[in-house]
């Protein structure tokens, strides 16, 4: 009886234990679609919320991608850039963190929200001054409850890694590299913040937005994409709108429309979380329910529908004008990225342009009939574009460069063109998708890609296998029907854009860091006690074989036991500062073929083959790269070795590739970002560095071209190593290379030259100003200290990185743009790890509203000199450091060059990583400071300025220290 009695009692137990197990983690349904490599499953949640996970265990990390099926397309027409500013305010916290005291803060909160809705009814310049100085005023209210980039604290916490959003026309996706770990933390994290996110910070984070907007203000090619939409797009968002939004709307934002917007859009079936990497689905997905099942559903989702637009039934074209080079877009437009036509017309793009033996690649790139050309396809919710880039050749006309774009389109439609084209196009597509399922990153892109076109997985796995089953005459008729006269065509010129106007800076006070404050859900996040992940770093003597092919070649090795891809290379120590005539032979090797193939012929055969192959020469060393599938790479080096022993110049493609040598570096100098990396490298070199040390173009053309190309025969007779990852063994790299890669028995030494130097630190503060004309100026402080590197004080200079100057919570970006709206882009860096023989330096970087200049040199001096402290700060970066080496893994070929560049050039017996994770427990935050006032307070620094004259304030510069101003064809040498 009692033996019975127990026995139910036993089973109702058990019974109760499994009903409670139930309702603790209940069953989750999901798709999946058979033969899919990614394995991904696919979930809806009850509220709608739609989450993809695929499992991929090579390193112990995961990419997690939230996705919003909003953008630019929906934002309100009298308020355009909302949707790319609600991103930026995503960051700024929730009622329970981001603030020390959300119900004080509240109605301070609203009393802004108030003032702006009044502010931007104003017209009158000093009334709007006036309502502008009274919400600095509120704000300043606001902010003694505000914690900055508590976002981010909590992030670097946990050890994430690329903290970041973006926005287009159809959505918003934030993203984080989080360890597997943390996967609880995370999402509790997200979950309050996508349910109960608070707009705080607001005034200086619209500067750093409308920063944003000012650095595409010099970017010509934003421009033209906005341009050829509006003709392509003219009663539809995607061409009435833009996703920066005007310059109107930024500086007349409306907080209400935002929150509307928040609540209209941002819903959890409008949403879905697409993580890969090490994971267990069974887990994350009882999480994610768990933090986000209760988030509550919109009944009534829509959008915004538009009419049909009207059919364009002949060209149409505009012109922009700016100060970069000229160039042309066109377009098409076509159905949306979900329709079946998006498949033909993904494999004509392919066709026409993929970068080595499309028509495009060969008939126009190769042959140098314009300087480059190109297409894509950008393929949108409603509809997709077509798309044709083209710059011309010096003396080219706009209309020549389309004459020749639309000549490529019409042997499309006749079907002139070979027919293995389509087998090589997929063959080399598929190569790149088993490539691509290495990353965790490209992996969550194409789960955020087919959620928010509405893709079903079975048609993005099978997308492929689609493609085969197109045949030539397919395309021919596709083209036929789709590609006719209906373009849109943008003019690139050159000439005054009189349609930028300048905007004077806000007069905006600076908000509290409140380094030092914490609110209580950060401090839970921080505490969590979670499993550690154990460190796992490069053992060279395991992972790595350091050996000698049967010719005596140096061998650094690694065997590929993944999968059939391999990479190879040939590595020499010398660059361009020991040879100069070999850079300008690599390069034109691009675009010759050999005694027996022509340029397109070589194109064609490594296409085949699914190979690739790259000859290039940096400052200091030179690389000779081969990469595809194993089983093909015996054919491919035969036909590499053939290519550099037996490449053969003609007078006409030397005359047209010098030519082409002249006309971009006429375009270098019309481009912003390419006239700061010349004077940068001018302020740390001087006069003799690597953008300088050039032939000029008269020398280049009177060198003998083909002896400029017999030079790359010398590349098998130099002392060189051979680095190799992929599935052979030693025994059987040995017998391809000894087939086909034949070496001397006695190698030559590398050429020796001048190498480039770091300059000393001037004896007072030198500033060097190169002229260009924009709205902003780019700006660098640089320091040299004269030491070289010194593995003790690694560590501590790791520390210093990650505190002070490496990302969004870092000293650097909070005074600069949280507490004052400086800049949307600022950043300081610690070089302690230089090339062998080189100078440890340091410097700071900003980009800024030309009328700022004084007040970033102002705030980075001050920050330089007292290096504000937080405990606070410091024990969360620590943290962030620590977390993020243990679940760093070095793999496939990476191990190589870790050992390359750390065991065999600067003599690390473990790698530094493991030296840093080594050091962090004893390291405090009076160390990070002493080193900084050390190495950085109180110096002497160059400063490099890439501004207009006219618009910044030369004469508070002069009193910093000694101004010299260098010309464009001073930093540039032509």
């Amino acid at each position: 009886m009692r033996k019975r009695n127990k026995k139910i009692i036993m089973l109702a137990v058990a019974a109760l234990m499994a009903a409670g197990s139930a309702l603790a983690a209940p069953p989750y349904t999901y798709s999946t679609v058979p033969g899919d490599p990614s394995g991904t499953r696919i979930y809806t949640l009850p509220n709608g919320l739609k989450v993809y996970l695929s499992v991929n265990k090579e390193t112990p990390r995961i990419q997690t991608n939230i996705a919003v099926r909003t953008g630019s397309r929906n934002d309100p027409a009298e308020t355009t850039g909302l949707a790319h500013y609600l991103e930026h305010l995503m960051f700024k916290g929730t009622k329970r963190f981001g603030t020390t005291d959300y119900s004080a803060e509240k109605p301070y909160l609203d009393d802004i929200e108030r003032r702006y809705e009044h502010y931007r009814t104003l017209t009158d310049s000093a009334q709007r001054r006036q309502a502008y100085h009274e919400i600095d005023s509120v704000s300043q209210l606001a902010a003694r409850y505000n914690i900055p980039n508590e976002y981010d604290k909590l992030m670097s916490s946990i050890g994430a890694q690329g903290t970041n959003a973006y926005t287009s026309n159809d959505m918003t996706c934030y993203v984080e590299d989080i360890p597997s770990n943390e996967v609880d933390n995370w999402a509790r994290v997200e979950a309050d913040r996508f349910q109960n996110m608070v707009i705080r910070g607001f005034h200086t984070e619209l500067e750093a937005v409308y920063e944003e907007y000012n650095i595409g203000l010099a970017d010509d090619g934003r421009k033209s994409y906005d341009a050829i939409n509006r003709l392509l797009y003219p009663t539809h968002p995607y061409g009435t709108q833009t996703t920066i939004g005007t310059q109107a709307h930024l500086k007349n934002p409306s907080i209400t429309n935002i929150k509307n917007y928040f609540k209209r859009y941002y819903v959890p079936n409008n949403v879905a979380i697409c993580m890969a990497g090490d994971l267990d689905p069974d887990k994350v997905i009882a999480t994610i329910d768990r933090y986000f099942g209760s988030w509550t559903p919109s009944p009534a989702l829509s959008r915004p529908e538009y009419a049909p637009m009207r059919p364009i039934t002949a060209p149409v074209d505009t012109t922009v004008y700016g100060i970069e080079s000229e160039y042309l877009m066109m377009g098409w437009r076509l159905p949306g990225a979900s329709s079946p036509q998006c498949d033909t017309l993904s494999l004509i793009s392919g066709l026409l342009y993929n970068g080595k033996a499309g028509l495009i690649d060969l008939d126009l790139n190769q042959d140098m009939k314009m300087q480059w050309a190109g297409c894509f396809v950008s393929d949108l919710n409603d509809y997709s574009t077509f798309m044709f880039e083209g710059s011309p050749n010096k003396g080219q006309s706009l209309e020549q460069v389309r004459s020749l774009l639309l000549a490529e389109i019409d042997k499309l439609k006749r079907g002139d063109f070979p027919d293995e084209l389509i087998k090589s196009y997929i063959s080399n597509m598929k190569l790149n998708y088993y490539k691509g399922l290495l990353s965790n990153s490209t992996r969550a892109n194409a789960m955020v890609d087919a959620f928010i076109n509405g893709k079903s997985w079975e048609s993005v796995v099978h997308r492929i296998a689609r493609l085969e089953g197109i045949t030539k005459q397919q395309v021919m008729a596709f083209a036929t029907r789709y590609l006719g006269n209906d373009y849109a065509t943008v003019f690139k010129r050159q000439g005054e854009d009189t349609t930028l106007k300048k905007i004077d800076k806000p007069a905006i006070t600076a908000i509290p860091a409140n380094r030092d404050l914490s609110s209580p859900f950060l401090n839970e996040v921080k505490n969590t006690k979670v499993p550690d992940i154990e460190p796992q770093f490069v053992d060279y003597k395991r992972d790595v074989t350091d050996t000698k092919t049967s010719a005596g070649l140096p061998l650094v090795y690694k065997q590929n036991c993944q999968d059939g891809l391999f990479n190879l290379w040939f590595y020499y120590d010398f660059g361009t500062e020991d040879n100069k005539e070999l850079s300008y032979a690599a390069d034109y090797l691009d675009v010759i073929g050999t005694a027996t193939k022509t340029a397109a012929q070589v194109k064609q055969a490594f296409y085949q083959l699914a190979c690739n192959y790259s000859v290039s020469v940096s400052v200091d060393k030179a690389y000779i790269s081969l990469s595809g599938l194993s089983e093909n790479m015996p054919k491919a080096l035969a036909l590499l070795e053939d290519v550099l022993n037996h490449a053969k110049a003609t007078p006409q493609s030397y005359a047209s590739y010098v030519n082409a040598v002249e006309k971009n570096r006429d375009d270098n100098k019309k481009n912003q970002r390419a006239n700061f990396s010349v004077l940068a490298s001018y302020g740390v070199y001087g006069p003799y560095n690597a953008n300088r040390n050039i032939f000029s173009v008269a020398h280049l053309r009177a060198l003998d071209p083909q002896k400029l190309v017999d030079g790359l025969k010398t590349f098998d007779k130099m002392q060189h190593t051979v680095v190799y990852f992929g599935p052979m063994t030693v025994k059987e790299l040995s017998s391809c290379l000894a087939k086909y890669h034949k070496t001397p028995k006695h190698l030559a030494p590398v050429p020796q030259g001048k190498p480039y130097t770091e300059q000393p630190n001037p004896a007072t503060t030198e500033i060097l100003v190169a002229p260009y004309e924009a709205k902003n100026i780019y700006m660098r402080m640089y320091h040299n200290t004269g030491r070289t590197f010194d593995l003790a004080t690694a560590p501590v200079a790791a520390m210093f990185n990650k505190y002070f100057g490496g990302g969004m919570n870092t000293i650097v970006f909070q005074e600069l743009r949280e507490s004052r709206g400086l800049a949307y882009n600022a950043y300081a860096y610690y070089d302690f790890y230089p090339e062998v023989g080189h100078p440890m330096t340091y410097f700071t970087h900003i980009i800024s509203q030309n009328d700022k200049m004084m007040d970033c040199i102002k705030v980075f001096n001050q920050i330089l000199d007292t290096i504000p402290q937080s405990q606070s700060a410091f024990g969360i970066a620590k943290q962030s450091l620590t977390k993020s080496l243990q679940s760093k893994r070095v793999t496939r070929s990476s191990v190589l060059w870790n050992y390359i560049y750390q065991a065999k050039e600067h003599h690390l017996a473990q790698p530094l990583d493991k030296t840093v994770y080594e050091a962090l427990p004893t390291l405090t935050l009076q160390d990070v400071v002493d080193f900084e006032q050390r190495n950085m307070a109180h110096k002497v620094y160059r400063y490099v300025i890439l501004g207009d004259e006219k618009n910044i304030d030369m004469k508070a510069l002069e009193k910093l220290g000694t101004v010299k101003r260098l010309t464009t064809e001073e930093i540039f040498n032509y």
